[in-house]
């Protein structure tokens, strides 16, 4: 046992053991053989230092992040041998439904919050504001939604859940990026006691992806430095920093809500349908309210968005929309953004509430995916997740056949795709 325990720490140390110990290691490992267990957790650490080595990680970085790390096979979205994934532990953006996760009275508490914390913040965010374009409510928002206000502590080691998200995480090629660059922030020198972590592996006060880290990173507070662990300012600036970089228009709003009229359904939903607000008004879409469109809102860019398909509110997304999207990739995340900036600026509230639809579990949404590629309706993704995309093509697919447009991925419209597929000529 002690023969096989020295071999793994020498292979797991082995590009610069083996130039120390030579042929002498080399034995050593032929002895232990038939004691050793495959480790492949620890070779697929070992796998990673070429690529952290060409970023800059120097081998006494590597070495102290991965001593004796084990993974976490408790996080969601992994693909274990032999255990079915739990479509309800992922990203609440993705396994909640929109009734769940718009949650009013959480919303106008936030909203109570936010107020309060852009008073106390104010000076710092105005500037904030002025030198990135990035609206101060939806700052304050984003803030919100990410740290409630602050109550909300990050549970886990980043490099565990990066690690293990690599090695074993649906998303593997892009988790290798983001331990690569999560190593590259532990060489330059951010501790090991401030990564941590979501379940995914965002990090800081605004929840960055460590591959977004040296990016956007902006001193909020002028004093030289920029610190998302520990200042207010800096993480806000650095927030802002990344929308801005990533496209935010300075005074667009993020989207209207508005009525769905007699000619109009949610097969039109998605930016492949945009049109500027005024050919929507030509279609007989109106903002929803006591406020109508303006007429110089009416050159403005826009897609529609329901989240729910037809059990809901339905938005005309701008570009501003699109961006924070970017920020975190989800319909429900922007629409939270969204409404809770413009409940901190004293409006918000949806006219039409999102219904209590239920969910379909993800093995059935990809399926729906799957059959609706096969037929030839476009599918940018087939994940099992319910972006606009999906009900787009899911209303597409019931306009053409006659059943009732709800663009919502159902058993029911699952069932007559199976059908559809038995009919089919062989």
């Amino acid at each position: 046992m002690r023969i096989a325990s020295i071999a793994i720490q020498a292979a797991h140390l082995g590009r610069r053991a083996v130039a120390a110990a030579g042929a002498a290691l080399t034995l050593l490992a032929v002895m232990a053989a038939p004691a050793l267990a495959a480790d492949p957790f620890a070779d697929f650490l070992e796998s990673l230092w070429p690529e952290a080595q060409a970023e800059g990680v120097s081998g006494a970085t590597f070495d102290a992040a991965f001593r004796g790390l084990k993974p976490d096979y408790s996080l969601p979205d992994l693909i274990i041998a032999g255990r079915k994934r739990d479509d309800s532990a992922g990203q609440a953006e993705f396994t909640k439904s929109a009734f769940e996760y718009l949650n009013p009275k959480y919303l106008a508490s936030l909203a109570v919050q936010g107020r309060k914390f852009l008073k106390e913040h104010e000076r710092d965010i105005l500037n904030i504001e002025k030198n990135t374009g990035v609206d101060r409510y939806i700052m304050v928002a984003i803030w919100g939604r990410e740290t409630a206000y602050g109550t909300h502590k990050l549970p886990h080691d980043a490099i565990r859940v990066l690690a293990t998200q690599a090695f074993t995480g649906r998303r593997k090629d892009e988790f290798r990026l983001e331990i690569i660059a999560a190593l590259k922030m532990l060489q330059a020198g951010v501790p090991r006691s401030k990564m941590r972590a979501s379940w995914a592996g965002a990090v800081g006060l605004t929840q960055f992806m460590p591959t977004e880290y040296f990016k956007h990173l902006e001193d909020g507070d002028g004093d030289g430095k920029a610190d998302i662990f520990d200042s207010v300012p800096d993480a806000l600036a650095s927030a802002a920093r990344q929308l801005a970089n990533k496209g935010w228009v300075r005074g667009l709003r993020w989207g209207y809500e508005v009525h769905m009229p007699a000619r109009g359904d949610c097969s039109l939903e998605g930016p492949p349908g945009e049109r500027t607000i005024g050919e929507w008004m030509q279609l007989g879409f109106q903002r929803t309210g006591a406020k109508p469109f303006r007429p110089e809102e009416e050159g403005i860019r826009a897609y529609l968005m329901m989240p729910s398909g037809a059990y809901g509110p339905g938005f005309l997304a701008t570009e501003n929309f699109k961006v924070i999207r970017l920020y975190n990739t989800s319909d429900l995340y922007a629409l939270f953004v969204g409404d809770l900036s413009d409940r901190i600026a004293g409006a918000g509230g949806f006219h039409v509430p999102a219904a209590q639809v239920a969910q379909p579990r993800t093995a059935q949404v990809k399926e729906v995916q799957e059959r609706l590629s096969r037929l030839g309706y476009p599918m940018d993704k087939i994940d099992g997740k319910i972006g606009s995309n999906t009900r787009r093509q899911v209303g597409t697919y019931q306009k053409t056949s006659g059943l009732k447009i709800d663009c919502w991925p159902t058993e029911a419209v699952l069932s007559h795709l199976r059908s559809n597929a038995a009919r089919a000529p062989q």
